[in-house]
């Protein structure tokens, strides 16, 4: 007890007779250090001569291909974004907008190689003006303008109900794709070379007035087996084009405006997209339903040609939308068929 009283005198009379503290307080952390922002320096090439186009210096590892490109249009203001391509090797594949720059296989110092794409126009506008032509091409026909047929024809009506029922189908068809694209289509791509719409215009215009020619000729005759065979034509073409109208709700639901993150699609609650579980693009498979009901409901030559020139079409787009789905997503269930299930 004595030593323990005498320590204990000897620390008061160290502390100038205060009583010593039992424990000392925490020194306060020094105030980090903000992190040094490594800068990059872009390099931009033309593709074809490489020509130095433009050296951009203190470029944030933040920005991305979209901000390069913009910044790209600042000093050359006729290559807007849109009209733009840039890759990180003269043959390889264009950069996607959102890919980040800090993120590529390149060092501090980045050269790009620039591709000009020509004049862009928006894809929603290539889609009206695709589907207002063959609307009215046909309906030039189906009334019997001057000029297509024999004179003692013109505005005159055909006597086969087939023929007006092609009509609603057909023009029904198009104004349904017409108020898809204004309403309904978010388009991942925002534009397409203006020199394409003329290729695809040209096929859509040719193929519907071909189509019309033959229809609503005044020797067209009714298909072979009548009513019958209308009627069940009929009844696929209306069931194929619900359910193209309930992909594309499904499609345009599955992801926000503006928002390009790839989602997989699933079937919902509407029975029109149950088919999901087994296809990859039901769009394109419904659309195909469509055509194949039109062909069966009139019996027409140029109508066949134009469903098989479009199945052969989709089918490669849908191969190439599957592969995309394969590769993006490592869960993509392996039951799916691009187009056709378990066959194609």
């Amino acid at each position: 007890m004595d030593a323990l009283a005498l320590e204990a005198k000897g620390a008061k009379s160290e502390n100038g007779g205060a009583p010593a503290p039992a424990s000392s307080k925490p020194r306060p952390k020094p105030p980090k250090k903000p992190k040094r922002i490594v800068y990059f320096e872009v390099e931009i090439l033309d593709v074809k001569t490489r020509e130095k186009l433009l050296l951009l210096d203190k470029v944030e590892p933040t920005s991305t291909i979209l901000d390069i490109k913009s910044l790209f249009h600042k000093s050359n203001p006729h290559w807007y974004p849109a009209r733009q391509s840039l890759c990180l090797d003269p043959k390889g594949k264009p950069l996607r907008d959102e890919e980040i720059l800090q993120e590529l296989p390149v060092g501090t110092t980045a050269t790009f190689y620039f591709r000009d794409l020509g004049s862009q126009i928006a894809w929603g506008t290539v889609f009206l003006i695709e589907c207002i032509g063959p609307l009215v091409i046909y309906l030039l026909f189906y009334f019997r303008l001057p000029l297509i047929y024999a004179p003692k024809h013109e505005f005159t009506a055909s006597k086969h109900l087939v023929v007006h029922i092609a009509c609603v189908c057909h023009s029904f068809h198009y104004v349904k794709r017409i108020l898809e694209t204004l309403f309904v289509h978010r388009f991942s791509h925002g534009t397409m070379p203006f020199r394409n719409i003329f290729k695809n215009c040209s096929y859509y215009w040719c193929s519907a007035a071909w189509m019309a020619y033959y229809i609503n000729h005044p020797l067209y005759t009714p298909p072979y087996y009548g009513e019958k065979q209308v009627k069940a034509a009929l009844g696929i073409f209306l069931f194929c084009q619900l359910g193209s109208f309930s992909i594309h709700m499904a499609l345009r639901n599955l992801k926000l405006p503006g928002c390009k993150t790839k989602k997989i699609p699933y079937p919902t609650k509407n029975p029109f997209t149950w088919i999901f579980a087994l296809v990859s693009c039901p769009n394109y498979t419904y659309e195909l339903g469509s055509w194949l009901g039109f062909t069966i409901m009139t019996q027409c030559v140029p109508v066949l040609f134009f469903t098989v020139v479009g199945f052969v079409q989709m089918t490669v787009w849908a191969k190439g939308k599957h592969r995309s789905y394969l590769k993006d997503f490592k869960g993509y269930p392996t039951l799916r068929s691009p187009i056709l299930p378990f066959i194609l």
